[in-house]
């Protein structure tokens, strides 16, 4: 029998890892009305299996292996590596500006099927080599064509690297931007939109401190 092992346990789900794959098995809220907390675990299980397997096809997710709707729960591969989060300054500066790059990429690729990660941080991302970049946990992930939904992916990842790394987020978030923009989208207009609609994000976002 394969033994089950707990690797994280949040606020909406447990994630367990059993020898090559990963369970993510999301947890009954005793705060909601029962009949309304399996409807809404059991739509966020779809509509997280759903994405995956849209995301697989692009090739840096983990593979969809099942999905139990009735216990709530998705299996999918376990990816070997480390998180981001955990490695990146481990590298040179030059490797790290590399490494973001490769993470525009996945982004622009995620972006042109119409792809919201919705959670876009270092922690989300396993690392296998520069341009080798893993991206995880798609449970605030949702499908949009809106340009805001686009620009607001990405101005919460530049979010994530300004907390993490003050003094060379604008460095590292620029080579983020050049593999984005490297990426052509269905809609070639789309890019330019999404740029400029993130200075608008970014612009409301100094007005609120």
């Amino acid at each position: 029998m394969k033994k089950e092992k707990i690797i994280q346990q949040g606020a909406e789900a447990v994630i367990i890892q059993k020898e090559n794959e990963i369970i993510k098995r999301r947890i009954p809220k005793s705060y909601r009305i029962k009949e309304l907390d399996e409807k809404i675990r059991k739509h966020r299980t779809r509509s997280e299996s759903k994405i995956l397997e849209k995301a697989n096809k692009i090739g840096f997710s983990p593979r969809l292996i099942s999905t139990d709707e009735k216990n709530k729960e998705i299996v999918m591969e376990f990816i070997q590596g480390k998180k981001l989060s955990e490695q990146l300054e481990k590298f040179s500066f030059v490797e790290q500006k590399q490494i973001m790059e490769t993470i525009g990429k996945n982004i622009g690729k995620l972006h042109s099927q119409n792809i919201i990660h919705g959670d876009l941080t270092l922690a989300n991302m396993i690392l296998k080599s520069l341009k080798d970049v893993f991206f995880i946990d798609f449970g605030l992930s949702f499908i949009s064509q809106k340009i805001e939904d686009c620009a607001v992916d990405l101005h919460l990842f530049k979010e994530s690297l300004k907390a993490s790394y003050p003094e060379k987020s604008q460095e590292l978030f620029h080579s983020v931007i050049q593999g984005y923009t490297s990426i052509p989208p269905a809609n070639k207009n789309k890019t330019p939109l999404v740029l400029q609609q993130l200075e608008k994000v970014e612009r409301r976002g100094r007005y609120k401190h």
